[in-house]
């Protein structure tokens, strides 16, 4: 590979233009002449970044406005589980904050007694904090719409500004910016999945990778510092993304070191210096609660999730789903078989695009930035694959580089299809340094139709990754009683209580959404979270339901209950979860409320919908 051109190792200060245009606003415009709107226009007109800016913000309202129609009471639709989930971690941090305390690393406000290594489980406590005020006067589903719309637009800008910073042109920039932070990666994990769908931060830590390889003074001390910031902010929103965005950089500089050998050994010494400052600033801000969740308590080891599971296929790069707006009634259909479901559905980029990442490949195969990125983003996409691919043809099983990756620390516990969203990032690189590139060659013919020729192919290829608006969904309100009876209870701060339904994963979360949406109860027995079995493997749900747990569940969906459990199982059952109080969503003449009047006699409080029994010790 050739050495980098100069342009993509310029460096702007302010890529965003904000110094000069407080500067504008601070003086007036020459001559001492009052700042006007004319002026404004002008400034827009030389600094377009705020119009890109402006235009995510736009996309993003725009992707999220059937859930803006009432944010309170509506969500995306497609995932409820995961979504109460993240609900419950929102009003989780949002009630720590207003006790004037940050979340617990351990908590059994769910799953008591045993409780909760929040660790490990996805709980985005960043941005929880951060929204503590939205959620406490708005309600948790208020705050993962405010979430969903800044991850679109921030996703974008990220990559916009990092894209800038290395001299990319402010139209090949917005475009890749477009390409990512709307890609359809980022569109499928908005159903739910929150904490992948906030990519803001993989374009901020690969740029300050990249910057500590490049001697520029003592301000690596500087970049260094952010890095740290950074990877810690990561491991405390989706520690998976953290991992697999290392992956991905060294795999960069890999590609890099490759072509120009002699350079990469002359800038390991400051790279290596750089990430050891960086390492620091990450154990002093998030050292502690890495040894909380890999030595305290309710440690666990290996994925949740079964081998060889949450792949890519092959026909997933080229069928659109019924997210995006150019898609066929087959391809949605045929989107929607996937095992997965939508939110893993990430791979789709579309034959336009793919034949235009392929022909930037081989035209800009010398621009070291294109070339390096291309190679990294056919890797990610192989990685995605997962750790085998079956011929149906001949039954025959094909090991793939993921199955080696599996072994290494960290790596193993992620899923290799959400390595799309990297992939998709890599992608929108190529395309902002690929436009810059070549059209410098198109001025040189000296006819401006090969620039237009190239930005309306740029145009084609981006067309299929249009997102249609996410469908809503309305959230059913807590039952009609819930809050009557826990005020009527009158139960001590941190009293555990069973709920009926007893909370679980798929399909009864919803317990932990009326926690979410109430405060009540504050500590919950059962739930949907991931936490070591028996044997200290990870597992949703961790042990499991007890036998009575799964009873009660059973009676209350309607299907037929296994026998029932004896009384020695439910005293024993009682036991071990020690409730202040039974609390079920039935009529007193239902099947539940007979059982559990049989077990406990009349109810201590009726509301609404709901039983309840305040039970002795």
């Amino acid at each position: 590979m050739s050495t980098p051109q100069a342009s993509s190792l310029s460096t702007s200060p302010d890529p965003f233009g904000a110094v000069a245009l407080g500067e504008r606003l601070r003086s007036g415009r020459g001559g001492g002449r009052r700042f006007r709107p004319r002026d404004a226009l002008r400034w827009v007109r030389a600094h377009p970044a705020f119009v890109v800016l402006a235009c995510y913000t736009a996309g993003a309202i725009f992707v999220t406005w059937r859930v803006w129609l009432d944010p309170a009471s509506r969500v995306v639709a497609g995932n409820p589980e995961d979504t109460d989930f993240a609900f419950w971690f929102f009003r989780y941090d949002a009630t720590a904050i207003a006790h004037a305390r940050l979340p617990d690393l351990i908590t059994t406000a769910l799953n008591a007694p045993q409780g909760v290594n929040v660790m490990w489980n996805n709980n985005m406590v960043p941005a929880g904090v951060l929204l503590a005020p939205v959620t406490l006067a708005f309600g948790p589903q208020v705050s993962a719409t405010v979430l969903s719309t800044l991850a679109f637009a921030g996703s974008a800008a990220a990559l916009f500004y990092v894209l800038r910073r290395w001299g990319v042109s402010a139209g090949a920039a917005g475009l890749a910016g477009a390409i990512y932070g709307f890609s359809p990666a980022l569109l499928q994990s908005a159903i739910g999945h929150y904490n992948l769908q906030f990519a803001v931060l993989p374009p901020l830590i690969a740029d300050r990778v990249l910057r500590l390889a490049i001697p520029r003074g003592r301000a690596w001390l500087r970049d260094a510092a952010w890095l740290g910031v950074l990877c810690a902010v990561q491991i405390f929103t989706a520690e998976e993304m953290l991992a697999e965005t290392a992956l991905a950089v060294v795999l960069l500089l890999a590609v890099l070191g490759a072509g120009a050998p002699r350079r990469a050994r002359n800038r390991i010494p400051a790279l290596l210096r750089g990430l050891g400052v960086a390492c620091g600033v990450v154990l002093m801000l998030a050292g502690y609660p890495l040894w909380v969740q890999f030595f305290g308590q309710l440690v666990q080891h290996g994925s949740s999730f079964p081998p060889d599971s949450f792949q890519n296929s092959p026909a997933g790069f080229v069928t659109p789903s019924g997210y995006l707006l150019f898609h066929t009634a087959g391809s949605a259909a045929a989107a929607a078989q996937s095992p997965y479901g939508a939110p893993e559905y990430l791979a789709y980029l579309g034959w336009p695009m793919l034949a235009a990442l392929v022909a930037l490949a081989v035209a800009c195969r010398r621009h070291v930035v294109v070339g390096s990125c291309a190679i990294v983003f056919a890797a990610l996409e192989l990685l995605s694959l997962g750790a085998h691919w079956q011929i149906r043809a001949t039954g025959a099983t094909i090991s793939l580089p993921w199955d080696w990756l599996t072994r290494l620390p960290l790596l193993g516990l992620g899923l290799p299809d959400r390595l799309s969203i990297l992939a998709d990032g890599f992608a929108a690189v190529m395309i902002g340094f690929g436009l810059d590139a070549l059209a410098a060659r198109a001025r040189h013919v000296g006819h401006s139709w090969p620039i237009a020729a190239l930005w309306s192919a740029a145009i084609v290829a981006v067309l299929p990754l249009t997102p249609l608006p996410l469908p809503a969904a309305s959230v059913p309100p807590p039952p009609s009683g819930w809050q009557a009876v826990f005020a009527s209870l009158r139960l001590p701060p941190g009293a555990r209580v069973l709920t009926v339904p007893v909370p679980a994963a798929y399909p009864l979360t919803a317990p932990m959404r009326w926690q979410a949406d109430t405060g009540s109860p504050t500590s919950l027995i059962g739930g949907y979270f991931q936490g070591p079995n028996r044997a200290g493997h990870a597992a949703l749900d961790g042990d499991g339901l007890l036998p009575t747990a799964v009873y009660l569940d059973r009676l209350w969906i309607g299907d037929r209950p296994p026998s029932t459990p004896t009384r020695t199982q439910v005293e024993h059952d009682l036991r071990y979860w020690r409730p202040t109080a039974v609390v079920a969503v039935a009529r007193l003449d239902s099947r539940v409320g007979r059982y559990l009047t049989s077990l406990f006699g009349p109810p201590t409080v009726m509301e609404g919908q709901v039983l309840a029994w305040r039970l002795r010790r």
